[in-house]
């Protein structure tokens, strides 16, 4: 039986890494650092669960499924929920929020810092459309350009990156005990740093994504399913022990920069700072390029992934082509919003979808206890589903919910459902599904 060798392995893994890890990433644990205070290691407990393990998971559960993708994973439930979820995945891991979020982060970290406040809107209108432009051509002419840029700058921007952590932990502006935690990090460090986990959007691309590297390992010659299973889990064990050391590290970096600077904004805005404080205005533009590049190479990637993805989808349907310039043009006109914009509508999204993916990766690591059967899989997604909008119209922003009246509705979900208060008020109804679907299936079997 063919196995992986050592070295293979670590191909792999790197792959895997590479796929995961984006400059995006980064902005959530400076953030959630400067927010959490001496409460870090709670809020990170939580955070690598879900901005580590789950992507893990997601990624494994594809190996063990031996499905082809996404679509035909989800299509287990059925075909309609299949397409829908599908779609509206991909959706959000590409033109919708992680693309636009691109632009903004390359933005926020290398360009807001150096012009005044007036001159924001256009600027951001200018290199949002330059940064569109670029993707769309590379995303024209995939070729080699994402390897060479994978090969290349992915290690400049962790070399930077670094150099600019180990600066800031060997000076460090303040102790991590001395800092107090802010907001919900101050009562619930831990489930909120699992909801901050989500933002990575890590745990969906691996179900978008996750079949790459199951090819990958069979390119190699692993065909035994419990081999390639195997060999997945080994590969994302190594890949995400060095994505949680950054997270940590970088967490750590954002608590200690409040004994110099107010909790910033978004993450963004941090890192643009931490940077300039400790190599000056240099410092600050050589993390601006890289994170630009990082960030470039992402989304060349996931306007390439979302193309190709639809393509499939609707065969029928527009070319390639035009999918790419619509998602560009699509993710320019939501750039333009700016990364807070992105970010706080990014969440209810989130809040729905990450369920749907959390149960949908159990089930089908646990599939086989119950033959994969689809009254288990259609009532446990179901009943999750119904929960998920409630978790979605609770995380709306403060202005949606009083244009739309959902203050009553919020308040009627979180006095009934467990735990939706805290965000997770889906737990319950998955598993009053999970238990009405076996009790069917059983008694079919009778």
């Amino acid at each position: 039986m063919k196995k992986l060798t050592f070295r293979q392995l670590i191909i792999v893994a790197s792959m895997l890494f590479g796929m995961f890890f984006g400059a995006g990433n980064l902005i959530f644990p400076a953030s959630m650092g400067q927010l959490a205070g001496r409460n870090l290691w709670l809020a990170s407990a939580g955070f690598l669960i879900t901005g580590v393990g789950l992507p893990l998971l997601g990624v494994a559960a594809l190996g063990i499924s031996r499905e082809e993708g996404l679509l035909e994973l989800s299509s287990r439930v059925g075909k309609g929920y299949g397409l829908f979820f599908t779609c509206l995945l991909y959706l959000t891991i590409g033109p919708f929020f992680a693309i636009p979020r691109c632009a903004t982060v390359s933005y926020t970290v290398g360009i807001q810092r150096l012009l005044p406040a007036a001159s924001q809107t256009l600027a951001l209108a200018v290199f949002s459309l330059v940064f569109f432009a670029a993707v769309l051509f590379f995303s024209l002419r995939p070729g080699e350009i994402l390897t060479w840029i994978g090969k290349v700058l992915n290690p400049l921007f962790l070399c930077f990156l670094a150099v600019l952590v180990l600066r800031a932990l060997t000076s460090p502006l303040a102790s991590v005990a001395d800092i107090e935690p802010t907001g919900s990090y101050a009562v619930a460090a831990f489930p909120t740093g699992l909801l901050e986990g989500y933002n990575t959007m890590d745990a969906l691309a691996s179900l978008a994504f996750g079949i790459i590297v199951v090819h990958a390992i069979r390119s190699l010659g692993v065909e035994e399913p419990g081999q390639v299973a195997k060999s997945t889990v080994l590969a994302g064990l190594f890949s995400s022990l060095l994505m949680a050391a950054i997270y940590l590290l970088v967490t750590v970096v954002g608590a200690q920069s409040c004994g110099q600077f107010e909790a910033s904004s978004n993450g963004g805005e941090a890192l643009a700072q931490i940077a300039e404080y400790y190599f000056g205005s240099a410092g600050a533009l050589i993390l601006a390029a890289t994170v630009t590049i990082a960030c470039l190479k992402t989304a060349v990637g996931l306007i390439t992934s979302c193309g190709e993805t639809f393509v499939k989808i609707f065969p029928g349907g527009p070319s390639y082509r035009v999918w790419a310039v619509t998602f560009c043009v699509v993710s320019f006109l939501i750039a333009n919003l700016g990364l807070n914009a992105i970010l706080a509508y990014s969440t209810p999204v989130l809040m729905f979808l990450y369920p749907l993916s959390i149960v949908l990766i159990l089930l089908t690591l646990g599939g086989g206890l119950f033959g994969n059967h689809p009254t288990v899989l259609r009532w446990t997604i179901g009943c999750t589903m119904v929960a998920s909008v409630f978790d979605l119209l609770r995380t709306l922003p403060a202005q949606a919910q009083a244009f739309l009246h959902l203050e009553p509705v919020v308040a009627w979900a979180e006095n009934t459902l467990p735990l939706c208060a805290q965000g997770f008020g889906w737990v319950v109804p998955a598993l009053i599904g999970l238990v009405i679907g076996l009790a069917l299936r059983a008694l079919r079997r009778t």
